[in-house]
């Protein structure tokens, strides 16, 4: 039982107040003792240069160190007494002569500071039974983008130990790729194709860590919807939905990720076919023919198809829609009808 780590987990040693407290400076280390139960035992404690906290129960009466206090099976009286005076002590340093962080290592602070910083948002402690858990919202709309947890490392691979992770919402395409380097792992406790887990111990960089952390942000931001033409003599665009799930269109100005994207097939179909959403913007293309240029993409992923009657020129018309030439934002009527 390590009653000083469960203590100071989350807590940073502010030295100049251990003097004050009663601390003495011995060479590398800060040295407190105090008497207890009549002056029978003597409670040492020790800080190193770290921060690190130690502690000791010296028994008076039979010069020599007391133990028993550390098994969690030991539950008599008088142990109980002697780990109840010694968590007191412990909690009394903790309370006048650290400060408290909201997590246990220094990356996973920076972060939660970072984010904080940049959304305004702070974790949320949602569970009694994890209490280190911390949840980042949107505040516009409650959906996550961030989930701070700690746990025994052999739930990613096959070394123990405690760490701490976080959680974040990216595009599938780059899940894929994250996952062949190193300090990546599939999502823990959440949906792995949605989600990736980042270690939080030093092996990424702080402003990787953000700039997935954004990606992630973005989609809990509010999407917009666009209607956008196909040309069928050009692309066979359900001969592609037939084989693939996603595919790369030419992107509008302001598309981001999130965003809903509806296809509107010309002659001879006139008609919206597909429903997708935006997975990544900004690709690099260099595509250029008689018919079309591209300088960038965006990559979409099917949502919903829809027979071709269902959304017929006849009942856009209804709507306003005589015609799709290029894109243009979906009428909020149209997209109503579409999604009750």
């Amino acid at each position: 039982m390590n009653i000083e780590n469960d203590i100071f987990k989350k807590s940073k040693i502010i030295f100049d107040k251990l003097i004050s407290y009663g601390f003495i400076k011995e060479s590398a280390y800060y040295i407190y003792s105090k008497n207890i139960l009549n002056d029978t035992f003597r409670v040492d404690i020790k800080v190193d240069q770290d921060g690190i906290v130690q502690g000791s129960i010296y028994d008076l009466s039979f010069e020599c160190e007391y133990t028993n206090y550390r098994n969690p099976n030991q539950v008599g009286e008088f142990v109980s007494r002697v780990r109840e005076e010694f968590t007191s002590i412990l909690l009394d340093i903790q309370n006048k002569c650290t400060s408290t962080s909201n997590f246990i290592y220094d990356q996973t602070n920076r972060i939660a500071n970072l984010i904080t910083d940049k959304y305004g948002d702070n974790p949320e402690f949602m569970w009694e039974k994890f209490p280190n858990f911390g949840v980042f919202k949107n505040q516009n709309n409650d959906k996550w983008y961030a989930a701070i947890m700690n746990i025994d490392k052999s739930k990613l691979d096959d070394e123990t130990g405690e760490v701490e992770i976080i959680n974040v919402n990216l595009a599938e395409s780059k899940i894929k790729e994250l996952l062949n380097k190193k300090g990546f792992y599939k999502a823990y406790h959440m949906n792995k194709n949605n989600w990736i887990t980042i270690i939080l111990d030093n092996t990424i960089p702080d402003e990787e860590i953000m700039e997935y952390i954004t990606e992630s942000h973005k989609f809990t931001e509010i999407s917009d919807e666009w209607l956008i033409p196909s040309n069928p003599k050009y692309f066979d665009v359900i001969g592609h939905f037939e084989k693939f799930d996603t595919v790369e269109w030419k992107q509008p100005n302001n598309a981001k990720i999130g965003d809903t994207v509806y296809i509107y097939l010309g002659v001879p179909y006139r008609a919206i076919m597909y429903k997708c959403e935006v997975l990544e913007v900004n690709i690099p293309c260099n595509y250029k023919d008689e018919n079309l240029t591209m300088n960038t993409v965006m990559k979409l992923k099917l949502i919903t198809k829809y027979n071709e009657d269902e959304y017929n020129i006849d009942k856009l018309i209804k709507y306003g829609i005589t015609t799709v030439r290029g894109p243009r934002h979906m009428p909020e009527d149209l997209s109503k009808d579409m999604n009750n």
